[in-house]
């Protein structure tokens, strides 16, 4: 239980009481704050405390926003101070300098000074930003009944519920979905539900919409598109409800950042099932859609982790500056990238109207477009910047998921290397391997088995040195590739029909495993374990055994009974550590507050 300590004199009128009960805190009031100490001792050592002043006087949602946000170890407003348990010991320690008793600086409150001295002993003072949300502590009536006044003129309601929608989103998520979506959120807060429940409803109206395309009938299609998009108004719901209420859980952060991926790639497999019924094999284009969505995150990922240690952009920086400045070009930028929420809207509505194959087909020109436009704007951004950085090499590393295979190539030390070095013997190695399997005839031949090889010494070559230059953020994107389509290709070029629908399970499990690397690093909890990642085998190791696979079964059922043991092996042990991870108190509360298109 919370407990709030109100310190000073109660002010004749004041809600302040009734606000904090209403926060789920209990308030002791302490009118003499020498006595803070004492008071403080009497709280049990695993519970927020809060200390306010008894002349608060503000909306209950600049209280709401100081002192029940768990995602920090103390935060504070004026005239309210919070602390959760790692931030007790900062707290005693500040009552300890920072005298109680009235002083030459009383016009400061106490609790203003309070987060002062936390702040400055390196225990992170959250500030939340207000706006016309209303904090003051008035030092006389006539100041009480300004503030009083101020708290009247502005809806805090009003604001709370718009500051439950990201301020940075999606044209489709912007203008016809969160305009609505909030409300839900609030209904959903004040019948008690969790952001989690509502996830694991999205989740599940997904998974029925997956159901529905895999009649293959009509009707199944049209309800499929119905339920996709409901899937993502709940999407949108449980965050805005996380933000609405404060409510953040390292359970919840596990479920966001890997149910949007889960809930898209089983209604691709809802269309191939379904498209399958009617006569039609479409798993190729179904794999084909997955590989270049996650390789489109990769992008995304990568780039953002060196994106902070580079400084300038040059031209491509300045042009963008100028764009913004055009109202209607910041929306058509938005869409052009194929954010989840056009993304989303785009399949509900061609599987309505149309066949899986169109689905897919016209998903995947624009996703290519999407791709295209968003990774030469970052080649450029990323040439014309001054430097590198080794702030983002750790990131890097941890995502390109490189083996045992590529460890012991890069063991020789690379010296004098350009800064073009390690996207160049990246792209050496996928060039390679790839372009021996479209060679006519050679899926399948001992050929490709030798590619794989170079590919993973390539692949060693280009990690053996910090990944600190401008564009070594492409690495991560280009072994995404390599790896996802060498199992595309195969699985194309395989006699057993079920090559394909076994290949798809493991590039999910693959891409779960990337997808869950990615999310560790954005909560500051580092990678994955390096044994996890060696007994995955790597990107380079994955590849090879999936080439040698095929060298040994492609024409005959052995090669999709390979594939689908790889990925029931990779499932146990990746899913296991992640599970693991993610329900642990050591996981960070990751929530994606950025807004930007996924």
């Amino acid at each position: 239980m919370s407990t709030a300590i109100v310190i000073g004199r109660p002010v004749a009128g004041s809600p302040l009481d009734a606000d904090l009960r209403a926060l789920g805190f209990t308030v002791r009031a302490q009118q003499d704050p020498a006595a803070l100490r004492e008071e403080l001792g009497r709280v049990p050592t695993g519970a927020r405390i809060a200390v306010v002043d008894a002349r608060f006087t503000g909306h209950r949602q600049s209280l709401r926003l100081a002192l029940t946000d768990p995602r920090f170890p103390a935060a504070a407003v004026p005239g309210a101070l919070a602390v959760g348990p790692a931030g007790r010991a900062a707290l005693t320690a500040a009552l300890a300098t920072v005298p109680t008793a009235p002083t030459a600086a009383a016009d400061v409150p106490l609790t203003d000074r309070l987060a002062e001295a936390v702040d400055a002993s390196g225990t992170a003072v959250h500030r939340p930003a207000l706006g016309s949300l209303q904090a003051r502590v008035p030092d006389s009536p006539a100041e009480t009944e300004e503030a009083r006044a101020a708290v009247a003129a502005v809806d805090g309601e009003r604001i709370r519920l718009a500051d439950a929608v990201k301020s940075r989103d999606g044209f489709f998520t912007t203008h016809c979905v969160s305009p609505y979506s909030r409300y839900i959120a609030r209904w959903c807060a004040d019948r008690g539900l969790t952001p989690n429940q509502v996830t694991t409803a999205s989740l599940v109206t997904a998974l029925v919409a997956a159901g529905c395309a895999a009649t293959g009938t009509r009707a199944g299609f049209v309800a499929a598109g119905l339920l996709l998009l409901a899937s993502f108004v709940l999407d949108c719901v449980d965050g805005q409800l996380a933000r609405y209420a404060l409510k953040y859980s390292t359970l919840g952060a596990w479920l966001d950042a890997t149910f949007d991926r889960a809930k898209e790639y089983a209604f691709y497999a809802g269309l191939a099932l379904g498209a399958a019924r009617g006569g039609e094999d479409v798993w190729g284009l179904a794999l084909a859609a997955m590989v270049l969505q996650t390789a489109r995150h990769i992008v995304d990922f990568s780039f953002n982790e060196t994106a902070t240690a580079q400084t300038g952009a040059g031209r491509a920086a300045a042009l963008s500056g100028r764009l913004d400045a055009v109202g209607w070009t910041v929306w058509a930028r938005r869409m052009i990238v194929l954010p989840i929420g056009e993304r989303w809207a785009l399949i509900a509505v061609l599987t309505a109207l149309t066949t899986p194959r169109i689905t897919f087909v016209v998903l995947l020109a624009a996703g290519a477009f999407a791709a295209c436009y968003t990774t030469a704007g970052r080649v450029l951004r990323s040439i014309r910047r001054s430097g590198g950085g080794d702030g983002g090499a750790p990131a890097l590393a941890a995502l390109v998921d490189s083996g045992p295979l590529a460890e012991s190539a890069a063991r020789t030390p690379a010296t004098g290397r350009a800064a073009l070095g390690a996207p160049l013997w990246a792209a050496a190695g996928v060039v390679v391997l790839l372009g021996t399997l479209l060679l006519p005839g050679a899926a399948g031949t001992w050929a490709v088995v030798a590619a794989a090889v170079w590919y993973a010494l390539c692949a060693g070559r280009a990690v053996a040195a910090p990944l600190s230059h401008r564009l070594d953020w492409l690495l991560p994107p280009l072994f995404r590739v390599a790896e996802y389509g060498t199992v595309l290709i195969l699985a194309l070029h395989a006699e057993s029909p079920a090559a394909l629908p076994a290949a798809f399970g493991l590039v999910a499990i693959c891409a779960y495993h990337h997808y869950d690397t990615v999310y560790r690093l954005r909560g500051g909890a580092g990678a994955p374990p390096r044994g996890l990642v060696l007994a995955a085998g790597g990107h380079e190791g994955r590849t090879l055994l999936v080439v040698l696979a095929a060298a040994l079964w492609l024409g005959g059922s052995g090669f999709p009974v390979a594939l689908t043991a790889l990925a029931g092996a990779l499932t146990v042990l990746v899913l296991t550590e992640s599970i693991r991870f993610w329900v642990s108190s050591q996981a960070p509360a990751v929530h994606d507050e950025t807004g930007e298109p996924t």
